[in-house]
């Protein structure tokens, strides 16, 4: 079923219309200002909706074949409603500071990574008893700078198929490495940058909150979509998913995970529960340590009420 189209009263109470001063802009804009007001460009909206389906549907055959789409917006305004977008379709992120390299010396970034990584295991499995306070406490700094830079990509394990940028201006270096790799870029322009940078450019206002979250839900929408045929097609031809359990020392538990082309679906049994869950979309929350390690928040609960449906899907 395909997403609603946003309507212009919903395009104009985000305020998706208002571009930069006219002093601003860039002339490449030009086809998508519907007019001037006041010294500011007033972006037309109807190309707004045109190429917003455009990389809809782009992003949406992106997901429906399995690879990952790689969500970039460091400008505060844009940082938080990015990452949870994000989340939601178990996609990778930069939120933070890009570093340079992040694409073009991937090789690198994966040491940094594992690095990380190792620093976690440390600290949580109680190798490091014998070391001072000190030490420790420098470790625990290091882990944190390294989560907050990297933590949006610690399950990025290649080169993603394509990046969502919230203004391209903004994030020149991430956008000059993927043209670099020819990985496709979709972004949101406003009148003041160049929209023939990027594949698929939206033109929008990438500076209020309201219009970030208009034109990034939409987006999200589409790759649910994506997700959701990639897997109804995999399930009719028959094939399982890789699963398993999984565990940590503090006894925290998921009782069943299905890995699908990397995203991971955790599953909680309540057998014995009195309260039935007759839907397998009723989620309960994750447990903290495998939130904070993979991102996902929810889970799907399963009880003798909805097995069947379990087994069959």
């Amino acid at each position: 079923m395909a997403i609603s189209k946003l309507s212009q009263q919903e395009m104009l109470d985000a305020g998706v219309h208002f571009g930069h001063l006219k002093k601003k802009w860039n002339p490449k804009m030009l086809p998508y200002i519907f007019m001037e007001r006041k010294g500011i460009h007033i972006i037309d909206l109807n190309k707004t909706q045109e190429k917003l389906d455009e990389a809809a549907a782009a992003l949406r055959s992106i997901a429906k074949s399995g690879r990952k789409i790689l969500f970039v917006a460091t400008k505060k305004q844009a940082k938080e409603i990015v990452q949870e977008a994000a989340k939601q379709v178990n996609m990778p992120f930069v939120t933070e500071r890009w570093l340079g390299g992040m694409l073009t010396n991937f090789v690198t970034i994966r040491k940094s990574i594992k690095k990380k990584q190792s620093i976690e295991k440390l600290l949580g499995d109680g190798a490091l008893n014998n070391i001072t306070k000190k030490e420790r406490l420098m470790l625990g700094r290091q882990q944190e700078k390294l989560d907050k830079v990297l933590g949006g990509i610690e399950n990025l394990p290649r080169i993603p198929a394509a990046l969502f940028l919230v203004d391209i201006s903004h994030e020149h270096i991430a956008l000059a490495e993927a043209k670099n790799l020819g990985i496709k870029t979709i972004g949101v322009v406003d009148t003041n940058s160049d929209p023939t940078k990027v594949d698929f450019a939206i033109p929008a206002n990438d500076d209020a909150t309201k219009s970030i979250q208009l034109i990034t839900n939409y987006l999200v929408e589409a790759i649910k979509e994506g997700l959701a045929e990639r897997k109804k097609a995999l399930r009719l031809k028959g094939e399982r998913f890789p699963s398993f359990f999984w565990r940590t020392h503090s006894d925290q538990n998921v009782d069943h995970i299905e890995e699908e082309n990397t995203w991971l679906i955790p599953y909680s049994f309540k057998w014995n529960d009195f309260q039935m869950i007759d839907k397998l979309n009723d989620q309960v929350s994750t447990p903290s340590a495998f939130r904070k390690l993979y991102g996902i928040e929810k889970q799907m609960q399963v009880s003798q009420a909805n097995l069947m449906n379990f087994l069959k899907q």
